[in-house]
């Protein structure tokens, strides 16, 4: 069974940075291309970066140039440095497929205040 656990979100002031992390079990994150998805209250989930398993990278406009995706394969782990926050990049953060290919986990929050 697939599990990934998202981590490393919190409040932070505008201008701040964060690091997340995704961890999965039951799926070696180097064999699918994988993304960070985020989720502003009231609006639907969208992807805003993605690592492929030869580490291409695609971000969002909106986080071009701020937003850094990355993985370890050995710690089967793909990481979002996120800075120069905003506050409209808050929301609870996910990582799956671009497809949705496991079952998605909690997702981690992320606050940025003004």
């Amino acid at each position: 069974q697939v599990q990934v656990v998202e981590s490393g979100g919190g409040l932070v002031q505008a201008g701040g940075s964060l690091r997340l992390s995704c961890a999965a079990s039951g799926v070696t994150f180097s064999t699918y291309r994988t993304g960070w998805f985020r989720q502003a209250p009231g609006k639907q989930r969208e992807l805003v970066a993605t690592i492929t398993p030869g580490r291409t990278t695609m971000y969002a406009d909106s986080v071009k140039g701020r937003f850094t995706i990355s993985k370890d394969d050995a710690k089967n782990t793909v990481y979002l440095q996120m800075n120069s926050l905003k506050p409209e990049d808050t929301g609870v953060y996910y990582c799956n497929t671009p497809a949705g290919r496991y079952t998605w986990g909690q997702g981690t929050q992320v606050t940025v205040s003004s």
